[in-house]
């Protein structure tokens, strides 16, 4: 058949265009936009092997083979295929599991099937040398792409090269047009493709402490002595003074967010102090009694809706923390009859309500936000999924209270 396929390793594109822009290999160093990585391979395959293009196949490795954000966000792409391999951890680095023999395997078959005349490999390892002298050998033109190396020198297995039928270098240029280096100048780091969200959290983790969190000033004679700690009830050790955490808590933020911002009542959509009641950030007494009332998402979820969310899940949500918690929270508040719940809800803020906030985070770990972080979800990313709900609940919240009265 008169047309192309494009095979990606992902571990070398990625990580050799880090190696250029970012001076290392660690994928965490650049940010991609995968959209427009997809776009260029389209176009240069197409306008190089003169054929129109079949698909792109998307190796990558993932953490027991559970697809991560960015690979969601490309398998529902046009043409696009992802395989994942396994990605195991030995001696504190990442190593891609069954890639290359998935490259192999895919290489061959489509050669062995005439589904293509022309195949691009964007690829170093050697290992792929026995599939490609296999699709030549089936009449199938080899096409090797890499991508330009730091130093100027091979990051491709010169057997690879010596075997390709045509060689192209993916240059800076063409780089830079879908990844960029990674902006590690401020306190934290920006999250994902939402450039709104690095500065949220910035502003929470830069948030001045509200004084009764501050240590009180000393007289200028001399000191008294410092109080000792009250002994902890279980025995343990106890905790340190709020002043001495570095970053303020949850607590004191919602302290000096109801002190200078919006009343904890009325959520509005900018706002930037959106916690959670977790043990060990506020006292949860309260919190606990005061939510018996509120349903959880699965209790207001019907078995067809259950099955369309599903759907959803798996077609049209990327799995970006961020938006992980607008899709929640625009399900909850789109299934709540009684707007008296709503309010209740919105009384909790900034605070997600535990039985809430718990059922949030499970179904944020659909998406793989599980992975790298040993079975629990990154602080950033939590803070990511709250600011998400909170800023989909100032939306919809409001818009479905005007819409009753």
């Amino acid at each position: 058949m008169d047309r192309c396929v494009v095979l990606v390793d992902a571990g070398y594109l990625l990580g050799a265009a880090a190696s250029l822009l970012a001076g290392e290999p660690s994928r965490s160093s650049i940010v991609v936009d995968h959209a427009a990585v997809v776009a260029g391979l389209r176009e240069r395959a197409e306008l190089e092997t003169g054929r129109p293009l079949l698909r792109i196949y998307w190796f990558d490795g993932a953490p027991d083979r559970v697809p991560q954000p960015e690979h969601r966000r490309l398998r529902v792409m046009p043409r696009v295929t992802v395989r994942l391999g396994a990605l195991t951890r030995t001696d504190g680095r990442w190593a891609q599991k069954g890639v290359d023999a998935a490259m192999h395997a895919e290489l061959s078959e489509l050669a062995r099937n005439r589904a293509c005349s022309d195949v691009v490999l964007v690829t170093g390892d050697g290992d792929l040398l026995p599939g490609m002298m296999s699709a030549k050998e089936h009449g199938v033109a080899v096409h090797l792409w890499a991508v330009q190396a730091a130093d100027g020198d091979y990051n491709q297995s010169e057997d690879l090269v010596a075997e390709a039928d045509e060689r192209r270098v993916l240059d800076r240029e063409w780089i830079t047009a879908a990844i960029r280096a990674r902006d590690t100048s401020g306190f934290c780091p920006p999250v994902g493709p939402r450039p709104e969200f690095g500065p949220e959290i910035a502003a929470i983790l830069a948030a001045p402490l509200p004084e009764s969190a501050l240590p009180p000033r000393q007289p200028e004679t001399a000191p008294a002595p410092p109080e000792a700690p009250h002994p902890a009830k279980n025995g343990s050790e106890p905790h340190p003074p709020q002043h001495a955490r570095g970053v303020p808590t949850p607590k004191d933020l919602a302290d000096l967010g109801r002190t200078h911002t919006a009343p904890a009542q009325h959520p509005v959509p900018n706002a930037t102090l959106r916690w959670s009641s977790e043990k060990g950030w506020a006292d949860r007494g309260s919190d606990q009694a005061d939510t018996s009332g509120l349903p959880t998402l699965a209790q207001l979820t019907s078995a067809e809706q259950r099955w369309a969310d599903r759907e959803a899940d798996i077609t049209a949500v990327s799995g970006d923390p961020y938006e992980v918690g607008q899709v929640f929270a625009r399900r909850w508040i789109a299934r709540v009859t009684d707007s008296g719940q709503r309010q209740q809800l919105a009384g909790h803020y900034p605070r997600v309500p535990h039985r809430i906030d718990g059922e949030l985070l499970r179904y944020a770990a659909r998406f793989g936000l599980l992975a790298h972080k040993d079975d629990q979800i990154d602080e950033h990313d939590r803070y990511a999924i709250r600011a998400g709900f909170w800023r989909e609940f100032g939306i919809r919240g409001s818009a479905a209270a005007a819409a009753q009265d």
